[in-house]
């Protein structure tokens, strides 16, 4: 009994399977590739989705994943540093009044250019 289950699962995997031949030109190649790796997929897997009429979703740039994580710590960063400006007493009465205005606009400027380089990026997210 455990003979035929083994030699079942090893007919049904893809490694023992069928393999199928498609005659492509050098650039039907190279486009075939290209689109394959945008979808972080193998061409053989690619390929086996797009023929069974599945829908092929993209994978985010990880690279751009990255950097939006970056500009998100620095949100919070900014963020924090805003709260304890406008909360806490003793810092104030060290820096003074006539600062507090000043840093605040500041902070405020640095806030929104990371809000305009966090959309930039996802804009240029490839989906």
């Amino acid at each position: 009994m455990y003979l035929m289950q083994s030699n079942r699962s090893r007919v049904d995997s893809r490694k023992h399977g069928k393999h199928l031949r498609v005659p492509v030109l050098a650039s039907e190649e190279m486009v075939i590739k290209e689109n394959a790796a945008r979808v972080s997929l193998t061409v053989a897997e690619y390929l086996r989705r797009l023929s069974l009429g599945h829908v092929i979703k993209g994978t985010i740039d990880s690279q751009c994943v990255h950097q939006l994580a970056k500009v998100n710590a620095d949100q919070g960063r900014l963020g924090g540093l805003l709260k304890l400006w406008l909360t806490d007493d003793t810092k104030l009465a060290i820096t003074g009044s006539a600062w507090t205005p000043g840093v605040v606009r500041a902070l405020l400027k640095r806030i929104e250019a990371n809000q305009s380089e966090m959309l930039h990026l996802v804009q240029s997210l490839k989906f």
